[in-house]
């Protein structure tokens, strides 16, 4: 028992970060159950965790169980990757229903990232954001006041063709460029087109103004939906080439930066960026799940999708086997990328 104690003394924030990444796994799955029940849909396991199961209990139809591998979890439905002649099995109920049933983990993940975001925007110190610029950092090749046709009071509508959501956009945004932006601002009621800016995320300061619960229900969905376009700039900027696989993080990586995070909070006694860091985590994986790859939600989601312009389904068969190859793809890869944050842990 003292072992058990040392070890949960020096490991706490890990174990902190191991839950947190299992509630998501769970928040998500729990959505595609909650449907399926409504729906009167057979399930037949609720599992937290992949590969060999731990310890399970049954009560009525369903098994719900622990299995070793905390990468994971899944429902399995009746008929979902097989023909099957129950009335309340998954592939017998309407193509409406199966649809909201694949949605609703990822809308759910998504929900959670919203409660999240709340909860830091309430606990927080600081003012909030705007999109209006209050001052720059000045160094040697720049004006005190101007930055290259930007000035202090601008109100920044778009950079690079993209609108500002949150204040948060502005540094991120700039942090895409080579040091010259497209901007359209808006100065004394008139809405201006400045090309070529040379500013970068470090040279901005924006305008914060007093927090009121009406800036944070505002802020709550302007930071939301901005991070929900980050993840997908980032997907983007990875798949193109921007950056490259070693920038991705799997579970291990996930834990160990929670787990950094956490420390920092403790220290500080500033849990912000911690929860923000959780609500970008699930909100991330809301969004991945949602792609059009074999074995995700998307992946069923485009062959639904399918039947619905075909009015009728793709085989079982046919389906199955597209799911079962993306599987062992996506299995490979979380194998590759979880040991190469493993190897990043041992020579960091």
């Amino acid at each position: 028992m003292e072992a058990v104690l040392s070890f949960i003394s020096n490991h706490w924030t890990i174990l902190i970060a191991i839950l947190f990444f299992g509630v998501i796994i769970m928040v998500h799955e729990l959505g595609h159950f909650t449907f399926a029940k409504l729906f009167k849909v057979k399930v037949n396991e609720f599992s937290m965790g992949m590969g060999p199961k731990l310890f399970g209990k049954k009560k009525g139809e369903t098994l719900y169980a622990v299995r070793l591998l905390p990468i994971g979890g899944y429902v399995s439905m009746e008929g979902e990757d097989e023909d099957s002649d129950d009335e309340r099995a998954f592939n017998n109920k309407p193509c409406w229903q199966r649809i909201v049933i694949v949605v609703a983990g990822a809308l759910v993940n998504i929900f959670l990232g919203l409660i999240l975001v709340t909860i830091t925007l309430c606990i927080s110190d600081g003012p909030a954001g705007t999109n209006q610029i209050h001052s720059f950092v000045v160094d040697d090749k720049t004006a005190v006041a101007e930055y290259h046709g930007l000035k202090s009071e601008d109100k920044i509508i778009k950079i690079d063709d993209k609108f500002v959501l949150y204040y948060t956009d502005v540094p991120y945004l700039l942090s895409r460029t080579d040091g010259k932006a497209d901007f359209v601002v808006e100065r004394d009621g008139e809405r201006l087109e400045l090309a070529d800016v040379e500013v970068n995320q470090y040279q901005v300061r924006i305008l914060g103004v007093d927090k009121t619960a009406g800036t944070v229900f505002k802020d709550t969905f302007k930071q939301s939906a901005s991070i929900c376009r980050m993840v997908w700039l980032s997907l983007f900027d990875t798949i193109t080439g921007k950056y490259s696989v070693k920038d991705v993080s799997g579970p291990v990586g996930v834990v160990d930066f929670v787990s950094d995070a956490a420390q920092e909070s403790v220290k500080t006694a500033d849990y912000t960026g911690l929860l923000t860091m959780m609500a970008l985590i699930t909100i991330n994986i809301g969004l991945f799940n949602l792609l059009p790859v074999p074995a995700l939600d998307g992946g069923r989601l485009l062959f639904l999708f399918i039947e619905l312009i075909r009015r009728k389904p793709v085989k079982q068969k046919y389906e199955a086997l597209v799911h079962g190859i993306g599987m062992a793809i996506l299995l490979l890869f979380m194998v590759a990328i979880t040991f190469k944050d493993i190897y990043t842990l041992i020579v960091n």
